[in-house]
This record gives structure tokens, sequence and C-alpha cells, in this order.
């Protein structure tokens, strides 16, 4: 247990031991070994690299943490606090995952369980080409969707209000295919209809590859419509019924083929007029440059006439979407960060395990490695846990004796005050004499050369404490510490516990 080896003994006072009793070899630090995970389910496999954790309930008080109170800064939606129904990101505390939070106004569902009910549908949908939802709160009136979140924006932000670069012919092909991918999975898994599909619902998650929002998945709220944008684009169906169905959604992945052919928005109407009339060029994107496929501009604007027939019948379906746009994606090695000119996405180091008990102020302390708190602490406990550590004979109160102490008393009031770097010399001349062993010494010096930036010392130092008092919680403290600053995150972890329950224990026998 701990560095040095603590027996966990019930006595409470240290034997003295010479200066500089540490073991002959130094404890090797090796960060947990994990094994090779077993391979995930089809359905992970389906989501991607990263696993997407089960659909969640949430509290109110959950997601309130999460986006800062629903902060304004927090607001992601293209149109602000425009938007009928904000969206938010926010971080959840366990796992620290990104997620965006779409919380729509009072009564939008005015029944829970409906609400509830198609969250749960949608959210046994998993797969890379969606932006999966993981979560939802039905909490009084509120009514809130939980999904992942995506870093980079959307399709209208990239195509339409870009700023270093637009987005090349290779990307906007791979945009197309990976949606009509979504989509095909969403009909095969019982979900064809999806509701306002536009550029604004496709995402770019941390890697540049493009998504389909789960957002749209949901069936029409009662205070939403299914179709938010210009009637121009609206599927002509829609218009006489009000209903959307699978062929709709057709109708509008047409409209985000022009978008990504021409780069602007145009009506469907205007765009086959200038289809009809050969006008092939005109309709493409000018900030190409020209660097794209006749070919493959050809087959993209045949398919998307295909899919704006004023007849629903006589549309594509998304099996044909998928198989039209398949052979015509290039520069598969690239990966999407590049073509969309974004940086390669770093992967977040997980957080720390969390200890198994509740921790003292001083295990509070150490687990946040605020030093400025350990210093108070380590100030005000002063010498008390060093009683009964020396037992010394008259003859030892030697001038040299005096000299020793007053090396401490001055380091003390350096340490007070400090001026760490001069507390270090002064605990140091104290240590070295020899003649006096005191673990506080050896944990206040700790604590300096951490000030210092010096964690190999000040692990060394805490091991040093350890040895002269197997079973103080401070030596584990401060060595929970000093590995901490060393990036030894899970055996920091094992330290702190190690010091609780050694803690806990050592109130339990002081107690009458």
């Amino acid at each position: 247990m701990g560095c040095c080896g603590s027996s966990q003994r019930a006595g409470t006072h240290p034997e003295k031991k010479p200066p500089g009793a540490l073991p002959p070899h130094r404890p090797s630090y090796s960060l947990n070994q994990h094994q090779a995970p077993p391979p995930p389910p089809p359905s992970a496999a389906r989501a991607g690299a990263r696993q997407v954790p089960p659909l969640k309930e949430f509290s109110l008080a959950e997601l309130r943490a999460a986006t800062a109170g629903f902060a304004a800064g927090n607001i992601v939606s293209e149109s602000g606090e425009k938007a009928p129904n904000f969206v938010y990101r926010g971080r959840l505390e366990a796992g620290r995952r990104a997620i965006a939070v779409k919380k729509f106004t009072k009564m939008a569902w005015p029944d829970p369980k409906q609400f509830a009910e198609e969250a749960k549908g949608v959210g046994k949908l998993r797969h890379c080409r969606l932006a999966n939802l993981i979560g939802y709160c039905c909490d009084g009136d509120e009514r809130l969707l939980v999904a992942e979140f995506m870093p980079n924006d959307t399709l209208a932000k990239h195509l339409f209000h870009w700023e270093n670069q637009t987005i090349e012919w290779a990307m906007r092909l791979r945009v197309a295919y990976y949606i009509a991918e979504a989509l095909e999975y969403c009909s095969t898994e019982g979900r064809p209809l999806y509701h306002d599909l536009n550029a604004y619902r496709v995402l770019f998650d941390e890697n540049g590859d493009p998504r389909l929002s789960c957002f749209g998945l949901m069936k029409n709220s009662r205070d939403g419509k299914s179709y938010s944008t210009n009637l121009a684009y609206t599927p002509p169906e829609y218009l006489r019924n009000g209903r959307v169905t699978s062929e709709s959604v057709i109708f509008s992945f047409g409209t985000i083929l022009l978008d990504l052919l021409s780069g602007k928005r145009i009506p469907p109407s205007r765009a086959l007029d200038m289809i009809k009339g050969n006008n092939i060029q005109v309709l493409m994107d000018s900030h190409l440059e020209g660097n794209y496929s006749t070919d493959e501009a050809t087959t993209l604007v045949d398919l998307a006439s295909q899919c704006l027939q004023y007849e629903p019948r006589d549309r594509a379906n998304t099996k044909k979407l998928v198989s039209v746009l398949e052979p015509l994606q290039i520069k598969s090695e690239v990966p999407s960060y590049e073509m969309l000119g974004i940086p390669k996405h770093e992967e977040e180091a997980p957080p720390p395990p969390q200890p198994q008990r509740p921790l003292s102020p001083m295990g509070e302390a150490c687990s946040r490695t605020d030093l400025t708190a350990i210093h108070q602490i380590l100030v005000n406990t002063h010498y008390r846990d060093d009683e009964g550590s020396n037992e010394l004979s008259f003859q030892e109160w030697t001038q040299q004796m005096r000299d020793m102490l007053e090396a401490r008393k001055r380091g003390d009031f350096a340490f007070r005050d400090k001026d760490f770097k001069a507390a270090i010399d002064c605990y140091t001349q104290f240590v070295d004499v020899g003649t006096m062993v005191s673990p506080t010494v050896y944990a206040r010096r700790s604590l300096c050369h951490l000030m210092c930036d010096q964690p190999d010392a000040a692990l060394r130092d805490a091991m040093q404490a350890q040895c002269v008092y197997p079973d103080w919680p401070t030596a584990f403290y401060m060595q929970a510490v000093a590995l901490a600053k060393l990036n030894m995150q899970s055996d920091a972890t094992d330290m702190l516990n190690e010091a609780s329950q050694l803690e806990e224990k050592r109130q339990k026998n002081t107690k009458p």
C-alpha cells in the first residue's frame, strides 16, 4: 500500500527511522494496462468509431447544469435567439461528452408520453452518418432533446457563408453520398420520414465528416412546421395536403443537391428550367472555378432532376440515391477535415477516475491539485502529527540541535510567507543533520517542490514522509498530488483512495 508499503497498523505514532531510508528501487508507476476490448455489436459498429451511449432520460437540472443555465452564449442554432426552438451546446459532467440540447417552446409537445415514445423511437437509431439522439427530457412543461454535438458547423454555413475557402467538389460529392446513406439507413429501420430536410440539417462532426441531424426524425410538434423554409422549396404535395411522405424527403434531398451544385439557394422550379435549357454551366457554383468533372456534375444534375419531379411516384428512392452517388466518390483516401480546411481533431484525454469515497478538506484540495489550499492546511496543522516521532536524550540537546531547530524555524517562516525556495533550503539543512526526523518537514518540502514545478522531488519527499510515518494520510495525499502533476492520474486516484481509507481508520481509532 502506498509507495513504501504501509502496513495500515492501528498505532498512531510513527517510528523513528534514519533519513534517506527510501526503498532501494523507486517503484515504477506504470499505468494500468488495458486488454483489447471485445468487438462491438453490429449496432455500435454502425454508429462509428466512438461508442454512442444508449438513450437516457435526463432531468431538467442535469441539462441546465450542462448548458450553464441555458446561457445565451451557448446557443448554436443558426438563427440564434430568433429561432423558434433553441439548440444549445452543453457538456455532461459524466464523461465530459459534448452535447447539443434542443429546447422546445412551452407546450410544443402537450403530451409527455407521446414525446417520450417518439424520442425512444428515434433513440434506437445508431449510425455513423447520423448525429445520434442520446437523450430526452420531459419535466413539467419542458421538452428537450439531447444529441451528439457536431462542432464544425452546418452545410449551410460552409456553402453559403464561408470565410476562408469554399467546399471543394470532391467534398460536395461526399456530403451527398453520406446523407443519402443516412436516409437509406433510416428508411430500412422504419423511420423514412424526415421533416424539413435542408442544408441546415447537415452537420459536420469533429473529423469533418457530414452527418444528418437526428432532430428532423422526430414527428411534428404542435408549434412546429414540417417545412420552415420558403414555400418555393417545399414539396408540391405538402402544399396540397400538409403531409410529409417518404417521397417528400426525396424532394428535399434534391434541393440539397442543388445547393451543392450551385453554392446558393435556388428555387427548384427555376433550377429545373435551367436544366431543361441545358444551362448546367450557369447552374454550377462559380467559386469552384471549373475544378470539377463535367460528367460527375451532369450525373448529379440528372439525379437532382429525378428527385425534384412534381409527381412523387416519379422520384428516385433512397436506394437509387446511394447507388448513383457511390461510384462518384473520389479522393476517398483524403480525410474530410483536410477537404474542409479545418484542423485535425485531437482526442481529448479521458477524465481521471474519481475517488471512491468522500474526501476530507485535505483530500479535496489534493484531488483538484489546489496547492494554495494544501499550503493553508499544512500551515494550520503545524507539527501536530510529529508528536512522539522523536525521543531525544538530554545529551542530544547540543548547539548543533539548536542550530537544526533554528533552521526548521526559518523554514517555517519562509513556508508561511510562501517563499518556497528559501523554505526548501532551510528544511534541507534540517533534514541533512539527521538528528531529528520530521514527517511534517518532508510534507512541507514536498509542497515547496510542487510550488517550484519539481514534481519528481516532491514525490520523493512525500515517499520519505511515508517511510517516517507509514500510516500518515498526509504522506499519501502529497504523493497523490505529485503523481497527478506527473500525469499519472490512475495512480494518483489510487493514492487518494488509500489516503482516505487511512484517514477514516485514524478517525475511528481516535474516537472515545
